[in-house]
């Protein structure tokens, strides 16, 4: 009788849904640190979905916060074949090379910030030696209308941090200035934006010893997050 019942138990279980595994153990990558950022829009062209933030301990991933974020205005790309002016955001998976902000950072922000002040400008324009990097002040050979002044943006730009999409070895027309940063009145031109007090909280979150990534994509389909 105690070996059926025992039978009959285990064909149950059998049929339930087994829980599924936390998101950032099904992506095929997570940047190898032990931190990750996570931005889903619903779909390809949707400029809307939702960011969470996550910390790897004793081999598990757990999430640590999560937030409504806001995408590009024609929604996200495939990062390697991205079109500069497109106002997509790049779909993929991304280091982060440091934050800044026009406000001071956070209590307890470990991460390195750079405050933003009138002469800090990100340089855009294709033609120049300083593409897709922080100038200050902007360079000669930098154009002002190819370059966006960053104390130009004080909702947007009060805190940010840069995601390096097109950054180590950047190709000229693939895109320029791509950040996770607070929300303005809209979808993004291919930033990644949250409210305030959900950046603040990546910022005191982040931890530069532990290799933080971002990793952009699609709840399904071909931009799919888990296939980054």
């Amino acid at each position: 009788m105690r070996t059926a019942l025992l039978a009959a138990s285990l064909a149950v279980t059998s049929l339930l849904p087994q829980a599924r595994p936390p998101l950032p153990a099904r992506l095929a990558d997570t940047g190898g640190g032990g931190q990750l950022i996570v931005a889903v829009a619903s779909s390809a062209g949707s400029s809307a979905g939702w960011l969470s933030w996550w910390d790897r301990r004793a081999g598990r991933w757990y999430e640590e916060g999560r937030a409504p974020a806001r995408f590009g205005a024609n929604g996200l790309t495939e990062g390697a074949s991205r079109v500069q002016g497109t106002d997509t955001t790049p779909a993929g998976l991304y280091d982060l090379p440091y934050a800044f902000g026009l406000a001071h950072a956070p209590a307890v922000t470990e991460y390195p910030y750079r405050r933003v002040w009138d002469r800090s400008w990100w340089c855009q324009d294709n033609a120049s030696g300083s593409y897709n990097r922080w100038v200050e002040p902007l360079p000669a050979d930098c154009r002002p209308g190819e370059a966006e002044h960053l104390a130009a943006y004080g909702q947007q730009y009060a805190h940010a941090m840069v995601i390096g999409f097109n950054y180590d070895r950047p190709v000229r027309g693939r895109g320029a200035g791509i950040f996770l940063h607070v929300n303005g009145k809209g979808a993004t031109a291919g930033c990644v934006s949250v409210p305030e007090p959900a950046m603040r909280a990546v910022l005191r979150w982040a931890n530069p010893r532990r290799h933080p990534h971002i990793v952009i994509g699609t709840e399904s389909g071909a931009l799919a997050v888990t296939g980054y």
